[in-house]
């Protein structure tokens, strides 16, 4: 079956290029030119990514995906004319998965799309495993294996891994991660995340310096990359 693409945009005319072009490529394509009729029909048909513009009248971007994320964890490809720093983190604080600035290329966003269809099937193959053959991560016993031999893991380390790999492919921002390890009061304490990230890359990595698994996405956060397929 092929997969379903939702785009919202309140652009009419990029809109219909971007349903021609990812049509041409095979996939199933619903439009709408509002956040509150992109909610509604993603509702109703359940996409497999939905491409989103982030300036709309009414109702944004970032508020429309808010909404997205209230029913489903369907990737989000962010359109945007914003390129500050703070503008990409707050699409990613509020469930966004990727970003394209605009003006972008046709092949880029076709690119971006693969690449997060991709991220969601292994997600939903790996479910609570990830195995290499070099590295091996059991979520549900909390064991992690490297090169065979078991990893012993702080329950904080455990907890910053877990949270990368169940988002595997993702970007999984500062305070995201500071939530999941250490709780809501502790979300500006980025000093302490470096560390703890240091300190498992040298439990998992064969080289710390240069990492294979967990990456940096400078100034948003980290993301575990899947190196089962390389």
């Amino acid at each position: 079956m092929k997969p379903k693409i939702l785009v919202i945009d309140d652009d009419e005319t990029l809109t219909e290029v971007l349903e021609l072009n990812l049509r041409a490529k095979g996939y199933q394509v619903m439009t709408a030119n509002t956040g509150l009729d992109g909610i509604k029909l993603a509702y109703e048909t359940h996409p497999d990514l939905i491409v989103l513009d982030v300036m709309m009248p009414e109702m944004d971007g970032y508020d429309t995906c808010k909404r997205l994320r209230e029913m489903s964890d369907v990737p989000i490809l962010f359109l945007t004319a914003k390129g500050l720093e703070q503008d990409l983190i707050k699409g990613f604080e509020v469930g966004g998965d990727d970003y394209v600035r605009k003006p972008f290329s046709l092949r880029e966003v076709e690119a971006r799309v693969q690449a997060l269809l991709k991220r969601r099937v292994n997600r939903d193959k790996s479910d609570n495993h990830y195995d290499d053959g070099r590295l091996r991560i059991d979520l549900e016993t909390q064991h992690v294996y490297r090169d065979g031999e078991m990893v012993h893991l702080t329950p904080t380390e455990f907890r910053l891994l877990r949270a990368l790999v169940k988002n595997m492919g993702a970007v999984v921002t500062h305070e995201e991660l500071l939530r999941e390890a250490w709780g809501e009061g502790y979300t500006d304490a980025t000093a302490s995340l470096s560390l703890y990230i240091r300190y498992l890359r040298e439990k998992i990595e064969d080289n710390p310096g240069d990492p294979n698994y967990i990456l940096t996405k400078w100034g948003i956060g980290y993301w575990f990359a899947d190196r089962r397929q390389q």
